[in-house]
């Protein structure tokens, strides 16, 4: 992992000394295997004009609280310029950053500052969709029937008598049918064009080699101003099935990760990927300086999950059957498995997430609404990710303990998923993902909390007044708080030998709903243990106690410990 110049929060509150830091690039085999890699959703990190939504030029200026935190590398959500009818998943132009954001001499300062403190740039791509504001779709539109440039998208005739009715059966992952008719230049019916998300973000065709040779050239761009990787968008929807085959079945959604679709998971997407793959290895010669590709690739399997991550296709992908465990020992001692035998044979790191833009923040969804219950099985269920082999996830807001905020007025709502769904009976997205993008608080006792300039400026999603207590600033140097428990966290990761790049673990005995594992390696162990029941459990001291996600812990007799309930320990051996 990069080493941060910065001197890592000394331990405290139930902690002991870290083990002495180690070689950590000489013993890493590509930076990306053991990478800590925070997401960053730009909307809502920090707003640096005032207008009320995030930008560039605040990241930029809270690149050092992330350098300071401990991670490796940053991970943007989409900045390009968009219509916004899905928060920027609706691409106009790829190659321009959208004003609200900045323009691009902002995207290479950042670049080039996040670089300057040791942090890696990941940005989003999104290879599967694009805007229907996109200059090709809108040429199509307007050139009718025929036109080549409806050939780079999936343009269909329907069915019925004249047409009326959609091409096959596929709906949307927003809800409602997957297609949407186009009008013909002269105001007449049309064909249909299909969209797997809104419809305002037609899907590409990738049977089309003009999209192809696009993609090509934008990896280029992006890694020519210097970004470190790409997360892939939909990674898993770029091909579908031949003939666009109905499926037959109502609520599809409901498949997603289950099944093999004829709009997702097709195999003719490894070729792609294949073709990527000689494109970023042409940028970087050795581990430390590779460019990297990252899946967000729902599959049914695991073990189809890692064939993205084969040697000559992409370098990582999420892992969502992890993050779709829940809090109980023995489905995540079966994930965890899982996980890692399906990566070892092709040689790629497992990946471990708990939250992100997409899904409710995992403090929320691992919880039953007691609020210090719930914090606590947080901070034991990140420890817990953190002492896994390979590279973690953190979504920005979760190092203070953010909860979601379930209630947001639906006239402030932007999930288009919400919007589709308003007055329909369509199956689709619940359209709650607002809860998990409400802005981050940094300082201040009233909203917006100085997300913005303003002590009183406007925030694009309403904060709640109790975050004033989960703030950045109220945080800092609370040893009992979230945020420094993940800077102790992060700290003891890089330094400890046998914590960050693996393929194993080593499963020790453990009553029933507790998890205990040993890493090691040839400069120490750790072992980790996890107590996923709401009561105390006693176990047997591994080790010298070397970080705990809760107080200070009882040790009987020198020999045995008394684990809280919802609580990971970690200890030296």
């Amino acid at each position: 992992m990069t080493q941060h110049p910065a001197a890592p929060n000394p331990p405290t509150a139930g902690a002991a000394a870290a083990t002495p830091a180690a070689a950590g690039a000489a013993r890493r085999p590509g930076w990306w295997r053991d990478a800590v890699i925070y997401q960053v959703y730009p909307r809502s990190f920090a707003d640096a004009d005032g207008d009320g939504m995030g930008d560039l030029a605040g990241i930029r200026s809270r690149l050092p609280y992330l350098r300071d935190l401990g991670v490796d590398a940053v991970w943007l959500s989409p900045f390009y310029s968009s219509p916004q009818a899905d928060a920027g998943y609706d691409v106009a132009d790829y190659r321009v950053v959208d004003p609200m954001f900045g323009e691009l001499a902002d995207a290479d300062g950042l670049i080039a500052d996040a670089h300057g403190l040791g942090l890696r740039v990941i940005v989003d791509l999104v290879p599967n969709h694009a805007s229907d504001q996109h200059a090709w779709f809108r040429q199509a539109l307007r050139e009718g029937p025929g036109s080549p440039l409806r050939g780079r998208f999936h343009f269909r005739p329907g069915h019925g008598e004249n047409g009326e009715l959609p091409p096959n059966d596929w709906e949307s992952i927003f809800g409602g049918p997957a297609w949407t008719r186009t009008a013909n230049p002269d105001g007449s019916p049309g064909e249909w064009y299909l969209h797997l998300f809104a419809p305002q973000q037609p899907d590409f065709n990738w049977d089309s080699r003009a999209v192809a040779d696009e993609f090509r050239s934008l990896l280029r761009f992006w890694l020519d101003l210097g970004v470190d990787g790409f997360r892939i968008d939909v990674a898993h929807g770029l091909v579908k099935a031949a003939g666009l085959p109905d499926i037959g079945v109502h609520d599809q959604i409901r498949l997603l990760g289950n099944a093999v679709l004829p709009f997702f998971d097709q195999d003719g997407v490894h070729e792609i990927y294949r073709d990527w793959r000689r494109i970023l290895d042409e940028y970087g010669t050795g581990p430390d300086s590779r460019r990297i590709a990252v899946a967000e690739a729902w599959t049914p399997t695991v073990e189809r999950t890692a064939l993205y991550l084969r040697p000559d296709e992409l370098h990582q992908a999420f892992n969502f059957q992890y993050l779709g465990t829940g809090w109980a020992a023995e489905p995540l001692r079966a994930v965890i498995d899982a996980s890692l035998d399906s990566m070892r044979p092709v040689g790629a790191p497992a990946t471990w997430v708990l939250s992100n833009h997409d899904v409710v923040r995992h403090l929320t969804r691992f919880g039953g609404g007691d609020r210090e219950q719930d914090l606590d099985r947080a901070r034991a269920a990140t420890m817990l990710m953190l002492a896994l082999p390979g590279s973690a996830y953190l979504y920005q807001g979760e190092e203070l303990g953010l909860p979601e905020v379930p209630d947001l007025p639906d006239a402030v709502r932007q999930d288009p998923a919400f919007q589709r769904a308003q007055g329909t009976e369509a199956e689709g997205q619940e359209g709650m993902r607002d809860g998990c993008r409400v802005p981050l608080p940094w300082s201040g006792a009233h909203a917006p909390f100085g997300f913005g300039p303003a002590e009183d400026g406007p925030s694009w999603l309403p904060q709640p007044a109790e975050w004033a207590k989960l703030s950045v600033e109220a945080q800092t140097g609370d040893a009992s708080s979230t945020l420094e428990l993940y800077r102790r966290a992060l700290a003891v990761r890089r330094e400890h030998p046998a914590l960050g790049a693996g393929d194993a673990v080593e499963w020790l005995d453990a009553p029933p709903g507790v998890l205990c594992f040993r890493r090691g390696s040839a400069d120490g162990s750790l072992v980790c243990t996890v107590n996923t029941t709401t009561g105390p459990l006693t176990v047997p001291v591994p080790g010298r106690l070397l970080l705990a996600s809760t107080g200070a812990l009882t040790v009987r007799e020198r020999e045995q410990v008394v684990l809280p309930g919802d609580s990971t320990a970690w200890w030296s051996c």
